[in-house]
């Protein structure tokens, strides 16, 4: 009778036991797709990389937790910045062209690893941190590319050991690939509608959409915006001579002369045709002339080669400058910024009358 007793208590303990247990794994189901369901669900680029850093951290009340993202061309930080122009990177997040160089595991990562943290491993992994005693490097692959890596650490030296099971993990790692994949793809779809195939600049659509929300900036910091309206010299007869994919080729060497003597808080804009626009949050009168005028001798100096190099040009641009600085009191915006692209069109105009390959409308 004893023996029955205490094999009924057993049985009761190990029920009790798994009854336990079920209620943790169920937790732990039902935390795991939170996560993936806040990755699924996230509306932007910039929101999905939030919550791949600081969200999963938070969640998994991690010591450390990093990001790395391969960026060979520098398209994805673009794709950002285009979704918020003045948006700062989730802290934890790394854009690499590379990620075999940044710890040894990284050279055969099909699956989560698990162990335990090596400074010598995986300080690059973790910068900044110490005191950690645990890591998991999470691969994110699409088509058997390693696009990124998802790294957690703790503290613990037991929080992250190889004799874990990953099967979460692991899930957590393909769901966050297909996330990544899939925003950039989005992103990418939404920058083709703003910006010119030819040139690789913003287009004029953006330009209207963009142009308010920064003169609410300058309203708001109380700083100006400045407008430049640039057009190429003697653009028609290159067209006419040598065929309009010439034309496209000259214009496309001459958008990116303007985008390198821009400064990096600039708007570089196709407007139409052999036009452009560049817009400068912050810039005064006289910084945008400045800006302008580097422009303007950078395409002076320039050699553009036409298709299979056959003619090397040199060209002229003309350029006219204005400059607005809203006040609290004006509500409607729109109406401000038609008039700043109209007074620097007409200083523009001012530039061609008066000679070409000049700036005009920076103050005396």
């Amino acid at each position: 009778m004893d023996e029955q007793q205490a094999e009924n208590q057993r049985l009761r303990a190990q029920l009790v036991g798994l009854k336990d247990q079920a209620r943790r794994n169920e937790e732990i189901f039902r935390r795991s797709h939170e996560r993936n369901m806040s990755l699924l669900q996230a509306a932007s680029l910039g929101e999905l990389l939030e919550a791949m850093v600081g969200g999963l951290a938070r969640a998994y009340e991690l010591d450390a937790a990093t990001l790395l993202v391969r960026d060979l061309r520098h398209e994805i930080r673009q794709l950002l910045q285009a979704e918020d122009p003045h948006g700062e990177l989730p802290p934890g997040l790394a854009f690499v062209e590379s990620l075999e160089g940044l710890a040894p595991q990284y050279n055969t990562l099909w699956k989560p690893w698990l162990g335990p943290y090596s400074a010598s491993d995986h300080s690059l992994v973790f910068p900044g941190q110490s005191g950690l005693g645990s890591c998991a490097l999470l691969p994110l692959r699409r088509n058997d590319e390693l696009i990124g890596c998802l790294n957690f650490a703790s503290r613990d030296p037991q929080r992250f050991m190889r004799s874990h099971a990953v099967d979460f993990l692991q899930h957590l790692s393909d769901i966050a690939a297909v996330c990544l994949e899939n925003a950039v793809n989005r992103s990418r779809l939404v920058r083709s509608g703003i910006t010119d195939v030819l040139t690789g600049l913003y287009n004029r659509r953006y330009l209207q959409h963009r142009l308010v929300d920064e003169l609410a900036r300058s309203r708001r910091e109380r700083r100006p915006l400045a407008c430049l309206m640039l057009d190429v010299d003697h653009f028609k007869p290159i067209n006419d001579r040598w065929g309009h994919q010439a034309g496209d080729k000259v214009l496309a060497q001459i958008a990116h002369v303007i985008r390198e003597e821009c400064r990096d808080s600039d708007i570089p804009i196709r407007y139409g045709g052999e036009e452009f626009a560049v817009l400068l949050p912050g810039a005064d009168n006289t910084e945008a002339g400045k800006v302008a005028e580097r422009i303007r001798a950078a395409v002076e100096a320039g050699e553009f080669v036409l298709p299979r190099g056959r003619v090397v040009l040199r060209l002229t641009i003309s350029a006219g400058v204005s400059c607005a600085l809203p006040s609290r009191a004006e509500e409607e915006l729109k109406p401000l910024g038609d008039k700043l692209i109209a007074e620097a069109d007409v200083q523009l105009y001012r530039a061609k009358s008066e000679g070409r390959n000049r700036v005009c409308g920076v103050a005396g």
